[in-house]
């Protein structure tokens, strides 16, 4: 995908968020249940994580309060005001030592941190184009300390009717790949944002993209108990 298109698709989702930060965060406080399946597959307690897309926090709070031991946390997004949501909520929490980052990582690459555990929820549908999200799950494995582990989530949602009805018709010249959409959004006020839909396919070659040791697939979340695809990594 040309440079300027992924912009152009990542100033959509900036766009996106900008105007929907507040109901975003009203709307996405509970924990997915597919965490709980994901701490089953790994050794606890985490000494530290780095949450990719981070949003308003809700992992850290998580994974919080099910171990009694500190833990560091290092939050990225690119939404300042998501960032504050998750800043005010998680100050409560005094087993928490926490590092937010603003950084636009689909423009900019990851920050230079390491972490026990590293994390990609409701992110890599977000990232344009096929080799940037190779290059973005090559680099997330990169970040995960020797024995720690990388987890990533991919939300299916085309495969779902009550999705697959959001989708809007690409507008002008923009040269999207397969599986790209833009989907609206029905809440608060209407905004569009640019969603991929990962296959099985590409799914495997991301995963292959990483280099490291798969120790769980499984699908969760959602009404049907399948709206995300978790794969599980180690580093050995």
């Amino acid at each position: 995908m040309h440079r300027r298109t992924i912009e152009r698709l990542n100033q959509i989702n900036r766009d996106f968020y900008r105007a929907t930060a507040a109901e975003f965060d009203a709307t996405r406080q509970a924990a997915w249940r597919g965490w709980e399946r994901l701490l089953a597959e790994i050794d606890l307690p985490v000494e530290s994580a780095l949450d990719l897309g981070c949003g308003n926090g809700r992992f850290a709070r998580f994974l919080a309060a099910r171990q009694a031991q500190p833990l560091r946390y290092i939050g990225v997004d690119f939404n300042v005001d998501l960032l504050a949501h998750a800043r005010r909520q998680l100050s409560e929490l005094a087993k928490l030592d926490t590092m937010m980052i603003e950084r636009d990582i689909v423009l900019t690459g990851l920050p230079e941190h390491s972490a026990q555990l590293v994390t990609l929820f409701g992110l890599i549908h977000h990232v344009p184009g096929f080799a940037r999200r190779r290059e973005l799950i090559a680099s997330a494995a990169d970040c995960v300390a020797p024995g720690g582990y990388l987890a990533l989530a991919a939300w299916r949602f085309y495969e779902q009717e009550r999705f697959r009805r959001r989708i809007v018709p690409w507008g002008g010249d923009i040269a999207v790949e397969k599986h790209d959409y833009l989907l609206d959004w029905r809440r608060g006020q209407r905004a569009l944002r640019y969603c991929h839909y990962v296959d099985d396919d590409e799914h495997a070659e991301l995963i292959a993209a990483s280099g490291l040791s798969v120790i769980a697939d499984f699908r969760a979340d959602g009404a049907e108990g399948n709206l995300n695809r978790y794969t599980v990594l180690r580093k050995n």
